[in-house]
C-alpha cells in the first residue's frame, strides 16, 4: 500500500513498527513440541487463554435433549452441560450438585434443599419448579422419554418453597439417589421445555427444539452441532461453582481408527476415544501422549430378537451362544482388555453375585441343542453392528464361529442414528450392542435391559419377555434390607444365564488417547468424559 505524501513522518513510523509486531507474532518458526495452528492444534498459548480441546471420537450424539437420548455419544456431550440435582465422584460416591442436601422424612419422601444461586446459559433461573417442570416431562408418556423408567416410582414432586422440593415415590426405593445421577435426571431450561411443548402442539416432535439449543446450568455450553461432523460447546463464564479451565471443547466424529490416531499424532486433536486395541502400543510410543484405561461398568453384548424366529426358541439361544467363543472376542478383538462376562452385571455394580456360572464354549453341545430345535443343517440369520470397528471385528468373528453349526451369518453396517431406531423397532435378528451402567445398580441395568415394559427404545432390544423376572426386579427395586435385595437379583441373573436372552460378552476397558499437551482428565465407568477440571499443561 503506497503511503501519502500527507502522513507525518509519525504516523508512517508507528504503522510501521504495528506491521513489524504484527508479523513477529504471526511468524513460522516453531521450537519443538510447538503446538501453533498452523499445525492443526487448537491448545492455548498463554496460561490465560483456556484453548479448545479437541474429542476424536468415534460416532457423533444422536441426540443433545438429555431427557430423549440413549446412547453414550450423546451422553458426553450432555454431561458437560447440564447438572442434575447428585452427581458421582471420581470414586463413585453421590454427592452434592444442585442439591446442597437431602433427607428422608420417611420410607417413601424424600425432601431436596436446592441451590439458589444457579441460573441456566439462557439467563432462567434454577429453582424447586423446575425440578417438578423437568421430573414431569420425563414421565410424560406424550414425550415418550425412553429413560422414563428412571423416574417411575415417583408418584408425586410438591414444591415446598422455591429452593425445597419433596419427591414422593411410589414405594420405598433404595436407589432414588443413584437414578437421580442418570444422565436423564438433568436439568433442562424451563423457557426451553416451555417452547418444546409449543413446538409440539404444532405438529413437531418432542426434543425438536432441545436438540437444536440444549441448554442446561453446566460448565460448559451449546455452541454449534454440524451433524455428522462435529460439537462444539464453550466456557460457561457465568457458572455457580468452579469454572472450566477450558475455553471450548470440540467433539470431532471420525469412525475410523487410525484417522484418530493420527488426529492425535499430529496435534489435531488431544483426546482420541476409543484407541484400537492394538493401538495402545502406538499412542503410548509415540511421544504424543499416553492410552488411559477405565474397566468400566458397561456391558458389551450380542442380542437376540426373541419375536422373530428361530430366536423365539431357548434352544436356539443357547446353541448360538454356546458357538460364540468368548475367549477369542476378548484376546482376539479387545487384545486382553476389559473382563470377561459371565451375566449381565459387572463386578462392583450393586447386585453383582461371583458365584454366577455362564454358558460356556461347547460347540458339540451347542449342535445337539439345534438338532433339538429342529435344525440340525443350520439356518440363515442377519447380524447388524454400526460403523465401531471392534463391533465390525466381533461380527465377522461370529460368522465365522456359527458356520461351525451351519448356520449362515449375513453382516450388516448400519448408522448410529438409523441403528437405534432399527434396533428400537425390533427389525433386526441379532446385534452387537453395548450398555452403560451409570447409576452403579442393578434395577437401572437390569430394568432397562429385560423387564417386558422397556421393550424397543427403552433398552430391551431383545423383546424379552418373562413375567417372573418382571416380577423379581419388581421385587428387588422395593426391597430395602441388602441382602434380600442381593438374593433377589441372583435369581434374577441364574434366570437370564439359562434363558440367553443375549450373549454376554465381556465389560469393555475404556482405551483414551490423552494428548501430553493436557491435564485433568478422567473417564468414570460409564465413558463419560469429565472435563471440568482439564486444561493444557505448561
Amino acid at each position: 500500500m503506497k503511503s501519502s505524501k500527507k502522513l507525518s513522518l509519525l504516523l508512517v513510523m508507528t504503522l510501521i513498527l504495528s506491521l513489524f509486531l504484527a508479523a513477529c507474532a504471526g511468524g513460522s518458526d516453531k521450537k519443538d513440541g510447538d503446538t501453533s495452528k498452523e499445525e492443526g492444534t487448537t491448545n492455548a498459548d498463554t496460561k490465560d487463554d483456556g484453548g479448545d480441546l479437541v474429542i476424536a471420537t468415534i460416532s457423533d450424539a444422536a441426540k443433545l435433549d438429555p431427557h430423549l437420548s440413549t446412547d453414550v455419544p450423546s451422553a458426553n456431550i450432555q454431561t458437560n452441560l447440564f447438572d442434575g440435582l447428585v452427581k458421582k465422584d471420581e470414586n463413585d460416591n453421590i454427592v452434592q450438585n444442585l442439591a446442597t442436601n437431602w433427607e428422608t422424612i420417611d420410607e417413601t419422601t424424600w425432601v431436596f434443599d436446592l441451590r439458589d444461586d444457579v441460573t441456566f446459559h439462557d439467563g432462567e433461573e434454577f429453582n424447586a419448579e423446575v425440578v417438578k417442570k423437568n421430573i414431569e416431562r420425563v414421565l410424560d408418556e406424550e414425550v415418550g422419554a425412553p429413560r422414563a423408567f428412571v423416574f417411575e416410582v415417583i408418584t408425586a414432586i410438591e414444591v415446598l418453597d422455591e429452593f425445597k422440593v419433596q419427591i414422593t415415590t411410589e414405594f420405598p426405593f433404595a436407589p432414588l439417589l443413584a437414578h437421580m445421577s442418570h444422565p436423564a435426571a438433568v436439568m433442562v431450561s424451563p423457557k426451553s421445555i416451555d417452547e418444546d411443548y409449543a413446538a409440539m402442539e404444532d405438529g413437531g416432535e418432542p426434543g425438536s427444539v432441545i436438540n437444536l439449543n440444549p441448554i442446561g446450568t453446566g460448565f460448559f455450553k451449546f455452541e454449534s452441532w454440524d451433524p455428522g461432523t462435529q460439537i462444539k460447546i464453550v466456557k460457561n463464564d457465568n457458572y455457580w461453582g468452579e469454572e472450566a479451565s477450558l475455553n471450548s471443547v470440540t467433539f470431532k466424529a471420525i469412525p475410523e481408527g487410525g484417522t484418530r490416531l493420527a488426529e492425535l499424532e499430529t496435534g489435531h486433536a488431544h483426546l482420541i476415544e476409543p484407541v484400537q486395541p492394538s493401538e495402545v502400543e502406538l499412542v503410548n510410543d509415540s511421544g504424543k501422549g499416553m492410552v488411559d484405561e477405565k474397566i468400566s461398568s458397561s456391558l458389551a453384548y450380542v442380542g437376540f430378537n426373541l419375536e422373530k424366529e428361530p430366536f423365539n426358541d431357548v434352544k436356539v439361544r443357547q446353541a448360538v451362544s454356546m458357538l460364540i467363543n468368548q475367549d477369542d472376542i476378548l484376546q482376539g478383538i479387545y487384545e486382553g482388555y476389559g473382563v470377561a462376562a459371565v451375566g449381565p452385571l459387572a463386578p462392583g455394580v450393586f447386585g453383582y453375585d461371583d458365584s454366577m456360572q455362564p454358558l460356556s464354549y461347547d460347540p458339540t453341545a451347542a449342535k445337539e441343542l439345534l438338532a433339538e430345535a429342529g435344525f440340525p443343517d443350520g439356518f440363515k440369520t442377519t447380524i447388524w453392528t454400526n460403523d465401531n470397528q471392534q463391533r465390525m471385528d466381533m461380527a465377522v468373528l461370529i460368522q465365522e464361529e456359527l458356520k461351525q453349526a451351519n448356520i449362515e451369518v449375513s453382516i450388516e453396517i448400519v448408522e448410529w442414528g438409523a441403528y437405534l431406531d432399527k434396533t428400537a423397532n425390533g427389525e433386526h435378528d441379532m446385534f452387537i450392542l453395548g450398555l452403560s451402567n451409570p447409576v452403579g445398580d442393578a434395577d437401572y441395568f437390569l430394568s432397562q435391559l429385560f423387564h417386558s415394559e422397556n421393550k424397543g427404545v427403552s433398552g430391551n432390544r431383545s423383546f424379552y419377555n418373562n413375567p417372573d423376572v418382571d416380577q423379581l426386579i419388581e421385587d428387588a427395586r422395593k426391597e430395602n434390607e441388602e441382602t434380600k435385595r442381593l438374593n433377589l437379583y441372583k435369581e434374577v441373573q441364574e434366570i437370564l444365564i439359562e434363558e440367553a436372552p443375549m450373549v454376554y460378552v465381556h465389560h469393555q476397558a475404556y482405551l483414551t488417547g490423552v494428548s501430553n499437551q493436557i491435564e485433568g482428565y478422567w473417564i468414570d465407568s460409564s465413558g463419560y468424559y469429565k472435563l471440568q477440571h482439564v486444561r493444557f499443561g505448561e
